[in-house]
């Protein structure tokens, strides 16, 4: 079951700092229908056919309940910017999220600090799992890693 908007606000702390809908530079972030929209803590710069890596302003922490999976805004994906969506964060995960980002455009494009990215969907388990992630990015600092 994917979490609703009005589910992801009762998880306090899951998201810090947690936004509800806010609009910026024509973008939108914070919490939406049933996902949260995340912003991108660096100002990158790709150029043409290109990749970089950076991280979200946001921390997440997932509940042991909990499985969190990244997705492209529509608005880069119209412009050929993919956020890897194949990004899991396992129930347990803690830390901010390391963001790889490939430009498919023939020209460089500038990421201000602070733009909407990417969006993450949480999932419910079924129960809690007795296997919590706890690995080599667990509380990784913030920048990309």
């Amino acid at each position: 079951m994917i979490l609703s908007a009005q589910s992801i606000r009762l998880r306090v702390g899951m998201i810090d700092p947690f936004s509800e809908r806010t609009y910026d530079r024509g973008l939108s972030y914070g919490l939406g229908p049933a996902g949260y929209d995340f912003r991108i803590y660096e100002t990158v710069f790709i150029p043409p056919n290109g990749f970089t890596k950076a991280s979200s302003v946001e921390r997440f922490i997932i509940p042991h309940d909990i499985e969190g999976w990244i997705a492209n805004k529509s608005t880069w994906a119209r412009r050929g910017i993919e956020l890897f969506s194949v990004t899991k964060f396992d129930p347990g995960f803690c830390g901010w999220a390391t963001l790889e980002i490939a430009n498919h455009s023939i020209y460089e494009v500038k990421i201000e600090a602070g733009m909407a990215i990417g969006q993450m969907s949480f999932l419910m388990l079924d129960e809690p799992t007795e296997m919590p992630y706890n690995g080599k990015f667990q509380n990784q600092p913030r920048g990309p890693q």
